[in-house]
């Protein structure tokens, strides 16, 4: 007799989480759990090809196996790259001190 595996699909939006939990048989995978969700079919925007995915906050492969009681969890695109922000608070926050030591000729 084929285990079933209980396992969550988690997707956050900007505004919501959606949080569907699934039975699978044992030895299925990251993919066939997405699939077994539902969530592919009603949010398009997930791409299974361009999307990254994870379980229990770790990315994954597809083809991982899952265990039960595993949390897949659908990862949005990043809108900015995490180092560039970094660079340019860098950037802005050096063009800031620049001027704070200064003090104006016409006080005092």
């Amino acid at each position: 007799m084929v285990e079933k595996l209980n396992v969550e699909v988690c997707y956050a939006m900007g505004t919501k989480q959606e949080l569907v939990r699934v039975a699978v048989p044992e030895g299925a995978t990251l993919q066939q759990g997405l699939e077994a969700s539902g969530l592919l079919g009603k949010y398009p925007e997930i791409d299974i090809k361009k999307n990254k995915f994870g379980i229990w906050n770790k990315l994954s492969k597809l083809d991982a196996v899952l265990r039960d009681k595993d949390r897949i969890e659908i990862y949005r695109p990043l809108i900015a790259d995490p180092k560039e922000v970094r660079k340019q608070r860098a950037a802005e926050g050096k063009v800031m001190k620049k001027g704070a030591g200064e003090t104006d000729a016409s006080e005092g």
